[in-house]
């Protein structure tokens, strides 16, 4: 049962999710207190005889959609007309308090043959904890509807972006690439301590680490993928990297070549901004063979390191056979190498210009309302 995508310019929150609830066969209800007694809604009175769903399981989890089964006594089920499903957000001391806060949780949806798919981004997030209990009903002839107990409540955690929502995203991000510009090194900015643990304790090395939770709350490489955080985008007027960071006013440069050739693949990880007119685009650069290269195949869309609108790594004949780059010019290109990278490959020098640590990007949230960079599943 699918949702038909929606149009997020043209109606409220609550009723493009009513919409999507007549095309997936469920309709909303008031919210009622689970715990509660049903008779504070007038629409709803208590009939013992309706069976308690058991053994709810939840399987078959994406990031907008789960189905659901449940075991039930087959004494009363042709009484039965309805199932009401409450579905509820997790709060953590975290939560966002104001996310999809006027659009209801209990949905009620005619009877059909379980196991039952709910979809809906509206009130479904990627990576998100849940809640949810089910109760059988039966639409009375004054309209009314008679219900069963609450069953039992289950908790289950939605996926990450697919590869079809990542391609989506990538699509997006296609468009407003601009053109492209040549460059020649990838660049590091950090604290001067930084380069300094890194000769003093971990042999000179730049060491992989875990992915912060910047940019789309769907990412799949945010929390898992390990890697180190470069640069290349230059200044249109000079060619060459910015004098500010957000960073730190030191920074390791490094042949593009190093790290970005015909023995590596490249791979588009997300698209995002951060309620400014700056957007970013978020690269994986992974040996050949490597465990992060691994990690990304099935995960992440592949680009064509030839012929892509972000970062491309050519040989040209007029350059006597030598690799050529070239970035996107109208997006904030973030590339992850997945790999240790030695100092010794490149130079650490003091930069002149301003470290801008509001342009960090450092966890990040994503702006849920751009309408450039947003996908319609759970931002």
């Amino acid at each position: 049962m699918e949702v038909p995508r929606v149009d997020d310019s043209t109606s409220s929150p609550v009723s493009r999710c009513d919409d999507m609830m007549k095309n997936l066969n469920l309709d909303l209800i008031q919210p009622s207190d689970r715990e509660g007694d049903n008779s504070q809604d007038s629409s709803i009175v208590e009939k013992e005889d309706l069976p308690v769903p058991q053994n709810v399981k939840i399987t078959n989890i994406t990031c907008d959609s789960f189905k659901i089964n449940w075991d039930m006594d087959c004494r009363a089920k042709d009484h039965i007309t309805n199932y009401f499903i409450d579905l509820n957000k997790k709060e953590h001391n975290n939560s966002n308090k104001f996310k999809h806060k006027d659009v209801p949780t209990k949905l009620v949806a005619k009877v059909v043959p379980l196991p039952m798919t709910v979809r809906g981004h509206w009130f479904l997030s990627p990576r998100t904890d849940y809640t949810v209990a089910v109760q059988t009903a039966s639409k009375q002839s004054d309209g009314n509807y008679a219900v069963s107990e609450w069953s039992e409540i289950i908790e289950f955690y939605t996926a990450d972006y697919s590869t079809v929502h990542l391609i989506q995203l990538l699509e997006k991000a296609e468009v407003i690439a601009g053109r492209m510009l040549r460059f020649s090194v990838f660049y590091r900015n950090q604290q001067n301590d930084y380069f300094n643990k890194t000769r003093e304790t971990q042999d000179n090395r730049m060491l992989p680490t875990v992915k912060d939770n910047s940019g789309s709350h769907g990412s799949p490489i945010s929390g898992k993928l390990e890697g180190i955080y470069f640069s290349c985008n230059t200044e249109f007027n000079t060619g060459k990297p910015p004098q500010d960071s957000p960073y730190g006013r030191y920074r390791f440069e490094i042949q593009a070549e190093v790290l970005f050739n015909p023995k590596t693949n490249l791979y588009f990880g997300d698209f995002y901004c951060m309620y400014t007119a700056y957007h970013y685009v978020i690269l994986v650069l992974a040996p050949e063979g490597s465990p992060g290269d691994r990690f990304c195949k099935g995960r992440l869309p592949a680009l064509d390191i030839l012929d892509n609108c972000f970062l491309t790594c050519t040989q040209e004949e007029e350059e006597g056979g030598r690799l050529v780059f070239h970035h996107a010019q109208d997006v904030i290109l973030e590339v992850i190498y997945t790999e240790p990278v030695d100092l010794a490959l490149g130079s650490v020098e003091e930069i002149q210009g301003h470290q801008l640590s509001s342009m960090s990007t450092i966890n990040a949230k994503k702006d849920p309302s751009c309408k450039t960079c947003n996908i319609s599943v759970g931002r």
